[in-house]
């Protein structure tokens, strides 16, 4: 199992959103509003307490599946999202190394 982690701007979530709904055995997803910035961030001339407020608004997609999604969900959030400009977004895939679901006590994949 692994965790797919994306940061995406905000217009970029429903069109994601709904494109990983269509995939095959897609477990669902969790959203989250976030605010941060980027490398390029890093790089611009700001004096110090524009530093500290000078984020950009983005959405925190966290999904967890299988293995065998892992590439397929990869692949529609990046051609859902991908436009070529800065502030795409990123993806990360983290191991998840075992799930519980509460209400039924099931473990590890079946949990997802």
């Amino acid at each position: 199992m692994n965790m797919i982690l994306a940061f995406l701007p905000p217009h970029r979530l429903d069109k994601v959103a709904l494109r990983l709904r269509k995939l095959e055995g897609f477990p669902g997803m969790t959203v989250t509003e976030a605010r941060g910035h980027g490398r390029e961030k890093l790089l611009d001339e700001h004096d110090a307490r524009d530093e500290l407020t000078d984020f950009t608004s983005t959405v925190r997609v966290e999904v967890v599946v299988p293995d065998e999604l892992v590439a397929p969900v990869l692949d529609t959030i990046y051609e859902a999202a991908h436009t070529g400009a800065r502030g795409d977004g990123k993806v990360y895939v983290l191991p998840v190394s075992d799930a519980l679901r509460i209400k039924t006590g099931q473990r590890g994949e079946a949990a997802v």
